[in-house]
């Protein structure tokens, strides 16, 4: 008897074979890297002939959990943390995405693919800096949750 599969995995798989594939599709038919913080920057600064996708491309992001829901619910979404705690996090993550060139999508799903080095290395600053903020606030500040 073949043992049945855990369906939170198959959706997360499921969801990053998506992800990998709209990243690839966007790079070969639009030659452009699907870096949310690159694409949201752009609609800071427009440049008419970029303004449609860019666009097109946020709207997708924001229908996309409202297209979910007619196939299954959402999951719960639980955030232990104070307003204060989210929007120092948030700047915190904008800057860092300013003086890294890019996001963790872009980098890390885009960048990682293509081999760049710099990609590798801002992906390997990502993850460090969140494996140590989660030891910092676990085992040293004394806080059960990260």
């Amino acid at each position: 008897m073949m043992p049945s599969l855990n369906p939170d995995l198959v959706r997360a798989l499921a969801g990053g074979a998506l992800i990998g594939l709209a990243a690839a599709m966007f790079v070969l038919l639009n030659g452009r890297i699907a870096g949310i913080s690159g694409i949201l920057g752009g609609l800071l600064r427009p440049v008419r002939s970029e303004l449609g996708w860019r666009i097109a491309f946020v709207l997708g992001l924001i229908i996309s959990p409202l297209a979910f829901v007619v196939f299954a619910p959402l999951p719960a979404v639980h955030v232990e943390a104070g307003k204060a705690s989210l929007i120092v996090g948030g700047l915190l993550v904008g800057l860092g995405t300013r003086y890294g060139s890019g996001c963790t999508s872009g980098h890390g799903v885009c960048g990682i693919a293509r081999l760049s080095p710099r990609s590798l290395a801002a992906t390997a600053a990502f993850m460090l800096a969140g494996f140590a903020t989660v030891f910092v606030l676990r085992h040293l500040a004394g806080s059960g949750t990260a």
